[in-house]
């Protein structure tokens, strides 16, 4: 029997081919898996998509493997050990458990097709997909009874079904209705959290209490009038948190709702016998990791299996599985947060015309320009995403002196970053812009003890001349060459990296998991894409600026002059005269005194401290760098870590016989101590060294 199997699995290969088709889509329940499955396989295979999807396949059997070699190692101690943990940690989340508040999650029926199907009402009853050939957006319930979802390839969709009508996106016109959508939200909850241009949570705990009547009876009131405003229908899930209301939401659709009671048992006796792709932030790898290595198919289980969980996921993972286990979500209404970024993006068959990118760009920033401006935005840090013809996701970031936000800066800028990739072939073009002005003024608020570059340099400076009269720079005005440093700092970066929607185990970042995925073009609270870390890959890119001619002298003398700080010899941010560096590119600064410890296990996980960034969380890790940075300065100076190289404690010999001998007292002084105190960095002003 075994043996008939796996000639059977050899013959049919697209049973394991799982990367475009899912049954977790609404109205797709009754599709014949296995047939959608084989068109998938044989119009998708030799294509580069194809081979892109078999590598990230690759990569998650890798993970599997790798799970279950650890699961294996675990004796009977530490699973007795870890189940003692996890059941402690179980006890304290329940605890938190709060059933006084009702959440509404609301969901718009295919709303990019119901949009077009009410400007054409011709298209009413037929299979119909927004997008075109290459890529579409949506498709109405008539076209996923035959398979056909979002994020399929139109030339797919078209096999499965023949008589697909497509239909051209007008974001325009969704962006139109969505605000009247969002109109009907407000009156029920003015503080209520948009999701993306078709969902939002809606926290209706006072309405309920001031009309007296259940959370399924404004359900149906809200639903009523969204129809009567838009003629539009959507469906509504009612729940204790914002995690199970997006679960009912999708029970009924399409124009349809789910309640679940506040009360604990009937939580649990739903959550048991739910699947775990079900939930929001579990995604194909994640779902594959948990079947694959614990058997784990249903919310349940994530408890029954909590001690191996424990033992092999990260705290914060582990939380996670363990809150989903227990029916647990976010309940607080979430304080009023600055946007981070605003982005525009478009997706096209796939084009190295330059003329036909130059035009998309252009397309692009206008609307980007249009949304910052609504929005009353200026930004200083410009992203260019692209995705070749070959699915690699490049992203390229360029920060800006001065905060822009009109079309012409921001297409002028967005030109430089794309011809500096040309030749290519594209298949989508993105822009993001953040760093905003507001964010400066508001959202972080300035700190007066906040040193600079230009104080610790001067800091730096006085402290010399402390322990010494005369200057230790000679003729060279150190003072004067940083300030022109300051005033000519510029910086970009440089990403490549691979796109693909996942889950925590492919790089989802856990922060805002019960609020579900985030698809809109432009949202009310910035969410960030999800990765995956596993064909991920980061390459760094020299920033550099132009010195002034003195640089030489500078580099000379900051390479011999013991008495400037190592620290200020490691910052690496300046080339000079276009082709000497002071030291090394930025990253190398990292790899000083940091790479060499912290590594990123699995791609996603810090060997240090065991937390978890995905690797498209470029700026997040940095800052997570930076951290550790920081904590290993902190550290040298208080002795606890090792010395820094004696390469940097190079004395520069002096002419003058006098010199000679203060030199000498400093160089012991700099043995003895191995470093710079930081305090020598700030100046003194009752206090001399």
């Amino acid at each position: 029997m075994e043996k008939s199997e796996g000639t059977s699995d050899s013959q049919r290969p697209w049973q394991s081919y799982h990367t475009v088709y899912t049954n977790a889509k609404a109205g797709m329940d009754g599709v014949d898996k296995e047939k959608v499955q084989r068109i998938v396989y044989e119009m998708s295979k030799g294509s580069k998509y194809f081979e892109n999807e078999e590598r990230k396949e690759a990569i998650m059997k890798q993970k599997v493997e790798h799970m279950h070699s650890r699961c294996a190692k675990l004796t009977p101690a530490d699973i007795s050990h870890y189940q003692k943990v996890a059941d402690k940690r179980i006890a304290e989340l329940e605890a938190t458990r709060d059933l006084s508040r009702i959440w509404l999650h609301v969901d718009m029926d295919a709303f990019y097709a119901a949009v077009e199907t009410l400007s054409d009402p011709s298209l009413k009853g037929k299979p119909m997909a927004v997008g075109s050939m290459s890529m579409i957006s949506t498709a109405n319930y008539e076209a996923r009874k035959f398979g056909v979802r979002a994020a399929m390839p139109g030339f797919i969709a078209r096999k499965l079904c023949p008589d697909l009508l497509f239909v051209p996106p007008d974001f325009k016109k969704y962006t139109y209705y969505c605000d009247l959508t969002r109109k009907v939200f407000r009156s029920y909850d003015p503080n209520f959290m948009a999701a993306s241009l078709d969902e939002a949570y809606l926290d209706i705990t006072e309405v309920c209490r001031a009309r007296d009547v259940t959370g399924g009876d404004i359900a149906e009131e809200l639903r009523s009038r969204v129809h009567e405003e838009t003629g539009l229908t959507c469906s509504a899930g009612v729940g204790p948190n914002r995690l199970l209301a997006k679960v009912c939401s999708d029970i009924n659709k399409p124009n349809g709702q789910f309640v679940l009671p506040n009360d604990r048992m009937a939580v649990m006796t739903f959550i048991s016998s739910l699947p775990i792709r079900k939930i929001g932030g579990i995604g194909k790898v994640t779902e594959n990791v948990l079947k694959g290595v614990f058997g784990i198919s249903t919310c349940e289980e994530l408890l029954q299996k909590s001690g191996f969980l424990s033992a092999l996921f990260s705290h914060s993972t582990t939380d996670f599985f363990l809150s989903v286990g227990l029916g647990l979500g976010g309940t607080d209404t979430p304080q009023v947060r600055f946007r981070k970024s605003i982005s525009n993006e478009r997706t096209f068959s796939a084009t190295d015309d330059l003329n036909l990118l130059y035009q998309k760009l252009d397309e692009i920033a206008e609307n980007l320009s249009a949304d910052m401006q609504e929005e009353g935005l200026s930004g200083r840090t410009l992203t260019l995403k692209l995705k070749t013809s070959s699915f690699e996701v490049r992203t390229r970031a360029l920060t800006l002196q001065k905060y822009i936000c009109s079309k012409d800066d921001i297409l002028k800028s967005a030109l430089k970053l794309l011809k500096a990739e040309l030749p290519v072939s594209l298949r989508l073009i993105g822009l993001r812009m953040s760093h905003f002005k507001e964010e400066e003024k508001v959202a972080v608020p300035f700190d007066p003890t906040q040193k600079t570059l230009a104080a610790f340099v001067r800091a730096g400076d006085a402290s010399r001349n402390n322990l010494d009269d005369e200057s230790s720079l000679g003729s060279v005005d150190e003072l004067h060459l940083m300030n022109e440093m300051e005033n000519d700092f510029r910086l970009d970066h440089h990403k490549i990296c691979h796109h693909e929607s996942g889950d925590p185990l492919d790089s989802n970042h856990l922060s805002d998991l019960n609020c579900g995925s985030c698809n809109s073009q432009k949202n009310v609270v910035e969410q960030e894409k999800i990765h995956d870390p596993s064909s991920d890959e980061i390459a760094g890119e020299e920033k550099t600026i132009d010195a002034q001619p003195k640089g030489k002298q500078m580099l000379q003398l900051l390479e011999t002059d013991s008495s400037v700080p190592w620290e200020l010899k490691s910052c690496n941010l300046i080339r000079v005269n276009g082709n000497t560096d002071i030291h090394a590119q930025t990253n190398d600064v990292a790899s000083s005194s940091l790479t060499e410890d912290l590594v990123w296990v699995d791609d996603y996980k810090c060997s240090l401290c065991g937390i978890e960034l995905p690797s498209n969380f470029i700026e997040e890790r940095q800052e997570h760098s930076d951290f550790h940075l920081a904590e290993r300065l902190q550290k040298k100076e208080s002795g606890t870590c090792p010395p820094v190289s004696t390469r940097q404690r190079i004395v520069r010999k002096e002419e003058n016989t006098a010199n000679q001998s203060r030199q000498k007292k400093r160089k012991s002084a700099s043995t003895k101590d191995k470093y710079l105190p930081i305090d020598t960095f700030f100046v003194k002003s009752n206090q001399n060294f």
